[in-house]
């Protein structure tokens, strides 16, 4: 492939000359690594890639939706009838009218507020590069080309006519003019948007959701002194700083030690031995000759065979072994030592909110005191870690992400110039110029490919690490973790990807020149000024323009791509078509998305800093940012409602994050443009653009000023609070803060492996062996006994497993069981199990039928009372029936539906939560809603008489203070 030649204004650069040395052909091709990359003609190619792609992509995914929901529609399907999605018709575009037609607040009700300010973000800067890209187009390109054409030459292109790079003199105001119209244009946008977000961040303060939230009502207190560290201490803490004079509930954090790290290895081994299972009975009617194996571990005693062991027997054991190991932990937690964190729970919201804004800025006793999150938001690990240590683990992280954006720095330069042009390194490698000439189509494939291919796994694996760099640097709260993830992503890729890549060729001309003329006998400072750094970078700026023109008009291919749901269907189909899904995984692939917030305001943002920096050197680049953001909102609209779900809600507090990374972001392109003045032009130009820096930093202290308070605290001074209570101090009964605000390791019920229901004849023959050579003993573990089994004996009436039927590997029977109920975020799981919905204040909010889908004993507690015998053997703790050991509970010979001969686990919709058959005589308990063919809600109370419904009502189970089970107080935040 050869170079093509790329223009500038004194001269037309040669391609690399092969008669150079190596050394020097890479030095040559470094201090241009455009000139065969860059095709002013892939403008076109791109347009009609992008745009035929695009296109062919969502009609494909109008034809494929309506017979795809799971897949297309989830929410619709798993929301409860107060947080779902208005139904989708099955014409090819009946999906457009509900998405145009939904509004900000009936989206904040369905949706969540992090949902919703996301798409205000994205219509902000659809409606910016609209109103910047017709200026551009319709002001700025006819002055460029105007005042331009006099300098060109004849064969200039295009694309070059259209930037700056032969404008002089006088004729660069315009790009002052254009600078002070595009911060002025940004200044508008953001103080509006900033202004909304600030009134639906306090409508949402004063929702019933959020005051009827515990967290709402609760400080986190940290860094607590060891003599304060009892509840008593921290009521002594809070004292210093209460301006509410109000009493709260405190709670001191305990030292739960190893239970965290043994509750993930359980759950790991559980997963394990499922997919051991799937894989050995993939096929029950011709199993394996041998049984599965794995390479045992380390400090594995037992018996092996050439370093292996049966794997079912071993992971059955182990899982057996950590089960007893948890339960004995849990039950003594109350005696380990106290930790330096806790909470403090008041009984009013204004009285915690007034205490957290008067606590800002000082430290009683040493501690810090904030507001609490959403219990499900902290990051438990993190909270015992002192202040110094918090601090040293932030400059490591500093240190780590600065050697990351180090070391991608060459390697990024090495695919823009050799893997994206494959013949570049061919001119510096003659083996490999062999190679080349003679698989020119193999090596075509490879350039093609490679390039975008590793550019976008980095792209994909970024995140994680960041994300496991801030975990490791003390974030307390996702939230926190993932806004700085949106903040290191959005360094990198501005620092690597644009201002990297994008003047590196000018500093190594620039750098390259110094060096002829200090050959020359120039002393130093007339090398750096004959240099011209200014008019170096402006023309390498102007050169590459095209490029970012190119790639963002690629982005909308990703848009379409994400709406039509490829990778999933891909990796899906792979699996379930090559592989042995578990059937827990087959209810994760039915689950919703979760959002990735940081990933895509990252994206966002950095193509808003391409724009705006390129703005006057490239003004075509607002008309196809335009573009982008005018399609993507409007799919991501779609997505949002229909499709992702919000993992952890924050209330909108990425707000603030974005709106500083736009403010750096048209402060930025300010400086480029007075680069690009003082290249051709006077100081006098440079001097009109430097009030516009001011002017961003006022304008960024003066909204700092004015809403960043109300966007946090509800009150700051006097209650304010909506709940209507009779008294400040009234008590509300239902709420244990030691469970509420517990670690999950401590009230979360274990994992029931789960098999898939054509092979449960085989769980006989599986387990004999192992069974059998226990000497008639029963083993235990996950709630359910299970004993020897032989050819001569009756089958057992346990087995501890939960038979999955294939009808039943749904998401929607599992949504609100514990190990499923983080996957499907905040507005699935916790607003769907709010009792008190956000739009009917004081209407009960019924859920499906509790019968519908399995559920643990924990899950079963919140609604009915256990039978005695479910009950266990009291004990000092009190803990849920799901976190007694085996060994100490009371077991009865249930009747069986699914489990056949061998009294499986029961499971369907014709049992109760504690695995009893319910014989169809309760079937509309608890019903409140039914779905239509077309998703929409047909309640059942219209078959209840009012007094049905008043008894229904008033006859609900009232809670038992002593219950501490983690299902029952994550229900309600």
């Amino acid at each position: 492939m050869s170079a093509v030649k790329v223009l500038s204004p004194r001269q037309t650069p040669s391609p690399v000359d092969p008669n150079l040395s190596t050394g020097e052909q890479v030095l040559q091709l470094i201090s241009n690594p455009f000139q065969a990359s860059i095709q002013y003609n892939a403008f076109w190619a791109s347009l009609a890639t992008s745009l035929g792609f695009s296109a062919a992509l969502a009609l494909l995914f109008c034809f494929v939706r309506p017979r795809n929901n799971i897949i297309y529609a989830p929410r619709l399907k798993n929301a409860d009838k107060d947080h779902a999605p208005p139904p989708l018709g099955r014409g090819l575009f009946s999906w457009v009218k509900p998405v145009n037609k939904a509004s900000e607040p009936f989206l904040v009700e369905k949706i969540g507020m992090d949902a919703v300010i996301f798409l205000r973000f994205s219509r902000m800067l659809r409606n910016m590069f609209l109103i910047l890209g017709l200026v551009g187009i319709a002001i700025m390109i006819p002055v460029n080309v105007t005042l331009g054409s006099k300098g060109a030459s004849n064969g200039s292109s295009a694309f070059t006519v259209m930037t700056p790079l032969f404008i002089w003199g006088s004729g660069l105001w315009a790009q002052v003019v254009l600078a002070w119209f595009t911060d002025l244009v940004v200044i508008y946008f953001l103080w509006y948007n900033y202004r909304r977000v600030h009134q639906l961040r306090r409508a949402y303060l004063s929702s019933p959701e959020y005051q009827r939230s515990i967290h709402a009502r609760t400080l986190l207190i940290r860094d607590i002194p060891s003599q304060m560290r009892s509840n008593e201490g921290i009521a002594h803490v809070i004292d210093e700083v209460n301006a509410s004079g109000a009493t709260p509930r405190t709670r001191i954090g305990r030292n739960v030690k190893v239970l965290p790290d043994l509750v993930e290895e359980y759950e790991e081994n559980v997963k394990e031995l499922e997919s051991v299972l799937a894989k050995y009975m993939k096929n029950p009617d011709k199993l394996p000759a041998h049984r599965p194996t794995m390479k045992a571990p380390a400090k594995y005693k037992g018996t092996t065979a050439n370093g292996k062991v049966d794997a079912i027997e071993y992971l059955t054991d182990r899982i057996r072994t950590l089960e007893m190991k948890i339960n004995d932990i849990r039950e003594r937690v109350d005696s380990r030592d106290a930790m330096p964190y806790g909470f403090a729970t008041y009984d009013q919201i204004s009285q915690a909110h007034i205490t957290a804004f008067k606590s800002r800025g000082k430290r009683p006793q040493g501690t810090k005191i904030r507001l609490a999150p959403r219990p499900n938001d902290l990051i438990w690990s993190n909270l015992k870690l002192s202040r110094s240590t918090r601090r040293s683990k932030r400059i490591m992280n500093g240190i780590w992400i600065a050697v990351l954006t180090i070391i991608w720095t060459p390697i990024n330069a090495g695919i823009a110039i050799f893997l994206s042009n494959l013949s570049n390194l061919a001119l510096v490698w003659p083996a490999f110029r062999t190679s080349l000439n003679a698989h020119k189509g193999g090596w075509a494939i490879v350039q093609g490919i490679a390039s975008p291919a590793i550019t976008s796994l980095v792209y994909l694996v970024l995140p994680v690490i960041f994300r496991r760099l801030q975990i490791r640097a003390g974030d307390v709260t996702k939230t926190d973790r993932e806004r700085h993830v949106l903040r290191n992503l959005y360094g990198f890729f501005t620092f690597n990807n644009l201002i990297i890549f994008s003047i590196f060729s000018a500093v190594w001309q620039y750098v390259t020149l110094v060096v002829e003329y200090d050959r020359q006998g120039n002393d130093t400072w007339t090398s750096l000024r004959r240099g011209n750094l200014f008019l170096v970078i402006t023309t390498s700026l102007c050169q590459i323009s095209p490029f970012w023109v190119t790639w963002i008009l690629q982005r909308n291919l990703g848009a379409a791509i994400d709406l039509a749901q490829l990778w999933h269907l891909t990796y899906v189909w792979f699996a379930r078509t090559f592989m042995a899904p578990t059937p827990r995984q087959n209810i994760e692939w039915t689950a919703p998305p979760v959002f990735e917030y940081a990933s895509y305001y990252n994206y966002f943002l950095f193509y808003t800093t391409v724009a705006l920096c390129y703005s006057t050197l490239q003004p075509i680049v607002l008309v196809v940012t335009a573009l982008y953001f005018s399609i993507d909102c409007f799919l991501k609209k779609y997505l949002l409602m229909y499709v992702f779900v919000t993992k952890t809600e924050s209330g909108g507090q990425f707000w603030v994050t974005i709106f500083n990374r736009i403010v750096f972001a048209a402060m930025l392109s300010n400086v480029i443009i007075a680069i690009v003045v003082k290249a051709r032009g006077t100081w006098a130009l440079v001097a009109a653009i430097a009030p516009l820096l001011v002017i961003m930093v006022a304008f960024k202290w003066y909204c700092m000023k004015t809403f960043d308070m109300d966007l946090k605290y509800y009150a700051r001074g006097g209650m304010q609070d909506q709940e209507n209570l009779a008294a400040t101090d009234k008590h509300h009964p239902a709420e244990k803060i030691s469970s509420k605000f517990g670690h999950p390791a401590l009230y979360k019920p274990l994992m029931t492996p789960m098999v898939h229901a054509k092979a449960k004849h085989l769980l006989g023959e599986i387990y004999r062996g192992r069974l059998d050579s226990e000497g008639g003993q029963s083993t235990t573990f996950s709630d359910i006994a299970m004993q020897p089994m032989s050819p001569n004996k009756p089958p057992p009436p346990d087995v501890p497993f939960e038979i999955v039927p294939e009808a039943q590997q749904d998401f929607h029977f599992y949504r609100n069981r514990p190990e499923f109920r983080d996957q499907a975020g905040d507005t699935l799981s916790e607003r769907s199990q709010t009792p008190m919905s956000m739009s009917g204040y004081g209407k009960e909010s019924y859920n499906s039928p509790p019968s519908s889908r399995p559920m643990s004993p924990a899950v079963g507690a919140r609604t009915h009372t256990p039978p005695q015998e479910y009950r266990g053997v009291p004990h000092r703790k009190q803990f849920d029936q799901s976190h007694v050991p085996n060994q100490f509970r009371t077991t009865n010979n249930r009747r069986s539906v699914e489990g056949g001969d061998l009294g499986l686990r029961p499971h369907g919709p014709y049992t109760d939560p504690y695995g009893q058959y319910d014989d169809r005589t309760n079937l509309l308990h608890g019903v409140g809603d039914v779905r239509t063919p077309t998703g929409e809600f047909m309640s059942m109370d219209r078959w209840r008489s009012p007094s049905q419904s008043r008894d229904r009502t008033s006859t609900h189970t009232p809670v038992d203070e002593l219950n501490s089970g983690y299902d029952y107080f994550r229900g309600r935040r």
